[in-house]
């Protein structure tokens, strides 16, 4: 203890300097607890992060922050076997028709033992889009992924150029071919071509009557390599994305599209004007080959997409409400607004990628409808309800994809069956009521559950589609009986 004298000579004491210590040691305790609080609070914030992020994120899509790096895969063993020559192919049609013939003719490569060529992309139909499969597709995965399974090779050896005095043989193979058709009339041609140009490539192979190994190439191909580009991958999750920010969405496959109503001469819901314009579009295409059309008779048939005032109708009847969120999958609907404005009125959350995107990010795909298409393709996969209003290729190819995706809830739109109810409803035959619990009931096993492929001898165009009901692709074994089988349903929303 110290004895202190003030200045008025008043004598105190001070407490000596002993209470420094504890008073330190007091203030590293705080600054621990704080930094131990500190580290809890930042560890629990980040696992709630990644938890939210789960569930932003499509279950089906993998999506890796740019900055973390992954090893890629090891490569599979290449496939060790004699070739028998180059394999050319020139896809004809839209993306998901060119994409069903890319899995064909890769199976027949497999088939034949034959080198295949990257194929060659349309470039001269309706949609005039130049882009080629690298453009579209990542070709070097697409090239390593069947590496066990078949050579690829970006473009044919120089000596093979017509440059050098080299006359490929080209032809185009008939449609719903067997196995045999290849191995017999097709092989033999190998003797003589060292390559084989197949310049039509659409529904060239069978849908059924083909090995069980055959079709698994194409599910190989199908599911596994033909992967989109990074630049339209990214573009398409951050669509997914908005969109399920949004809350739950409907991907509605519109096909009321110019070329469509051309070629189909369906104009039920057109002016005179438009009808005409149609017509003349049609006799511009030599190779759409129907020119004289009655148009209700094709609707009658069911073979027409629906209206997208018939569209609003059937969505409201199958129970879909007004704050269903829709993402229209399609291009230029034919008609535009004026056609879209009794649709929007029923459901004014519609959507279109260009009302999501900034124009900017939408640029390199502009005038290329291929790669648009790629866009829809993906968030259509991803949605919760898919629903197209024609079954054309890319329908068929989504509904079978989202059937490999674990039967995700397709509705299939009877349109026969549609259009006759509709006619009723609105000559006050069917009233309301009466006509949703048609609707309804019509579709109550058309909602892309479990269901085994028909075959028709005979006919196999008119056999159900391959890529649409890709079943040997969910079957481990040759046998499809347990997944196939009955008590397998979906109820209507």
């Amino acid at each position: 203890m110290e004895v202190v004298r003030s200045e008025s000579g008043v004598r105190s004491e001070k407490i000596a300097a002993p209470v420094a210590p504890v008073i330190a040691r007091t203030k590293r305790l705080q600054v621990w607890f704080i930094r131990v609080c500190s580290s809890i609070l930042v560890w629990t914030c980040l696992v709630q992060l990644l938890t939210v992020r789960k569930l932003w994120h499509p279950s089906f899509i993998n999506i890796t922050a740019p900055s973390v790096k992954h090893p890629p895969p090891p490569l599979l063993p290449l496939r060790n076997y004699t070739s028998n020559g180059y394999l050319k192919v020139s896809c004809n049609g839209g993306l998901n028709q060119m994409r069903s013939a890319i899995c064909d003719m890769v199976a027949v490569a497999r088939l034949l033992n034959l080198t295949f060529v990257v194929p060659e992309l349309d470039k001269t139909s309706f949609w005039a889009d130049n882009s080629t499969f690298e453009d579209i597709f990542d070709v070097k995965h697409f090239i390593e992924s069947l590496r066990d399974e078949i050579r690829i090779v970006r473009r044919l050896p120089k000596r093979f150029s017509s440059k050098y005095g080299y006359k490929v043989f080209e032809m185009p193979p008939v449609s719903w071919s067997s196995e045999e058709y290849y191995l017999q009339q097709i092989l033999p041609l190998f003797s003589k071509q060292k390559v084989l140009h197949f310049n039509k490539t659409d529904a060239r192979l069978a849908n059924n009557r083909v090995s069980i190994d055959l079709q698994k190439v194409r599910c190989r191909v199908t599911f596994q390599a033909l992967k989109f580009t990074p630049e339209i991958e990214s573009l398409g999750y951050k669509l997914v994305h908005v969109l399920h920010e949004r809350g739950p969405f409907v991907a509605l496959h519109m096909r009321y599209e110019m070329d469509m109503l051309a070629f189909s001469g369906c104009t039920h819901g057109c002016t005179k004007e438009e009808a005409e314009e149609l017509k003349r579009l049609r006799y511009a295409y030599p190779w759409w080959r129907e020119k004289e059309i009655v148009s209700e008779e094709r609707r009658s048939k069911g073979l027409c997409p629906l209206t997208p005032e018939e569209t609003a109708l059937i969505l409201q009847a199958l129970g879909f409400d007004k704050d269903t969120q829709i993402y229209i999958a399609a291009g230029e609907i034919y008609g535009s607004e004026r056609r879209l404005a009794v649709l929007r009125a029923a459901y004014p959350r519609i959507v279109k990628k260009e009302m999501l995107l900034d124009s900017g990010e939408l640029q390199q795909f502009q005038n290329h409808s291929s790669q648009m298409a790629a866009l829809d393709f993906m968030v259509s996969l991803a949605s919760d309800t898919f629903i197209p209003t024609y079954d054309g290729n890319m329908a068929k190819v989504v509904e079978g994809h989202r059937r490999y995706l674990g039967f995700k809830k397709t509705i299939l739109l009877d349109r026969k069956r549609l259009v006759e109810f509709l006619d009723l409803h609105q000559n006050g035959t069917l009233t309301w009521n009466e006509f949703a619990f048609a609707v309804r009931s019509a579709h109550e096993k058309r909602m892309g559950q479990p269901t085994r492929r028909r075959v028709i001898a005979d006919k196999p165009k008119e056999e159900d589609y391959f890529y649409a009901n890709p079943q040997e692709c969910f079957c481990e074994g040759p046998s499809c009986d347990d997944l196939l089988g009955p008590g397998n349903s979906s109820s209507v929303p």
